[in-house]
């Protein structure tokens, strides 16, 4: 991480003003928001929601995010604000996860599209499925299908880090953390991304980041 990046997480615009997330206990997408949070030095609190007890179609999650899913982020205006990818711009403003710089921040909304459109799908469906609600099995034909699709994404992914520590500049941004969890989870959906070394080494390079949270937390 840049000097730049650990100055600001003392600097931040919304340093101690209160968050609370609206998330559920393995959710990726919420993920994405606990460790922006992690790494910008942000306080967080959590409310977790549990799908199978049909939290989310109550009225009172309903008033939360009429949309029905996790993750929103009640923020210090007192607005729910709903979608990943959403937060994690309104996270970055103003401080060097998300550049200054009219190529760069468009650099970084091309990334967080991509991972919307070719990637985030092809790896959450079969990890929910096989690991999760343990529904299919690795070698089902749909499951192949998914991962097809992925390994394309992660190809794709493989090639632009071969010459580059981080998906955009010299240091990470909202991109990076909006295509970690269900990238670091792809061998729970099957996935063997092991002859992608540098996805490996960019995987490893964001785990050793200052403030990084892990999908569950231990006692």
């Amino acid at each position: 991480m840049s000097t730049l990046h650990q100055t600001t997480r003392a600097l931040h615009p919304l340093a101690g003003k209160p968050l609370e997330l609206a998330d559920t206990l393995r959710s990726g997408n919420a993920w994405k928001i606990r460790l922006a949070c992690g790494f910008m030095g942000l306080r967080l609190t959590r409310r977790t929601f549990d799908i199978v007890q049909g939290d989310l179609e109550t009225e009172a999650f309903g008033r939360i995010n009429p949309w029905r899913q996790v993750p929103a982020l009640l923020t210090p205006e007192g607005e729910w604000l709903a979608e990943s990818q959403a937060i994690l711009w309104y996270l970055g403003c103003g401080t060097p996860w998300l550049p200054e710089g009219r190529l760069e921040q468009a650099q970084v909304a091309s990334w967080l599209s991509f991972e919307q459109t070719q990637h985030m799908h092809a790896f959450a469906q079969p990890r929910l499925l096989i690991h999760l609600r343990e529904t299919a099995r690795v070698d089902d034909p749909a499951m192949v299908q998914w991962r097809e699709i992925g390994m394309r994404a992660a190809a794709w992914m493989n090639a632009h880090l071969a010459a580059r520590q981080f998906l955009v500049g010299e240091a990470p941004t909202i991109a990076d953390i909006a295509l970690y969890p269900y990238t670091s989870m792809a061998d729970q959906g099957g996935y063997d991304l092991s002859a992608f070394t540098h996805i490996s080494a960019w995987l490893a390079r964001m785990r050793a980041l200052p403030g990084f949270t892990p999908l569950l937390e231990t006692a």
